[in-house]
């Protein structure tokens, strides 16, 4: 990620680990501070829900708080279970508290991301020659990014896609449609099954493009930001 002229800062509470970027400090203590009482809603929530943690499919999540209600939205938009948005859900709402003109909250790969200025993310996508040395180079904000990977991700796929990247207009969004294209791509036919994830993600509302790695065949479509090289210092 591009970071120059910019404040960084690495934050971790249990298993969300987050890099905040910013032009302002109170804008970087304000995303901890909003990433620690989003989750600690949605573990209190889950204590009484233990369908919402576990779940593949969608669940409703109305009675929740609102952390819960934008997953529950998201999964079944993507007709995944709604802890595949929660990476995604908790780095919007950061953004969100931040108020500064650049706000940008990577957690877990997941981004989400208002700036005035470009922001430069890498593809991460494993043992990929394609890994670290390409990514995008985000302009058109607000963005949400993310990407599943059937082969590195510790995340839960059933695919076996190096990588599927989604662009959204949130990282909610993107979080759980990464997760139901990157179940899709399985198979000999790997032409087949890219097209097939490409169709799945430009069917659901809020995607803006997808960018999918299988087999070493890169397939994209929709609105991709535009790809570069990326150095070592400029990678999270």
């Amino acid at each position: 990620m591009k970071t120059k002229k910019l404040l960084k800062h690495i934050f971790q509470l249990k298993e969300t680990k987050c890099t905040i970027l910013s032009d302002k400090e109170d804008a970087i203590s304000k995303a901890t501070s909003s990433i620690k009482y989003h989750r600690e809603k949605l573990e209190k929530y889950i204590r009484n829900n233990q369908k919402f943690l576990y779940s593949l499919q969608p669940v409703p999540g109305e009675d929740g708080p609102l952390i819960v209600k934008l997953m529950a939205e998201a999964s079944e938009k993507a007709k995944v279970g709604p802890m595949a948005a929660v990476a995604g859900v908790l780095a919007d709402l950061a953004v969100k508290d931040m108020g500064s003109k650049v706000a940008v909250v990577e957690n877990g790969g997941e981004v989400s991301a208002v700036s005035n200025r470009p922001i430069d993310i890498a593809l991460l996508a494993g043992d990929s020659p394609l890994s670290k040395q390409i990514g995008f180079r985000l302009q058109g904000f607000p963005v949400g990014v993310a990407t599943s990977s059937g082969l590195f991700s510790h995340a839960l796929s059933f695919g076996e896609a190096e990588a599927v990247t989604v662009f959204a207009s949130n990282a909610g969004i993107a979080d759980a449609v990464a997760t139901a294209v990157g179940n899709l791509i399985k198979g000999d036919d790997h032409r087949e099954a890219i097209e097939r994830g490409i169709n799945k993600a430009l069917s659901i509302e809020g995607v803006r493009g997808v960018f999918i790695l299988y087999k070493g065949i890169v397939g994209k479509a929709g609105q991709i930001p535009q790809i570069i090289k990326v150095s070592p210092e400029e990678q999270l």
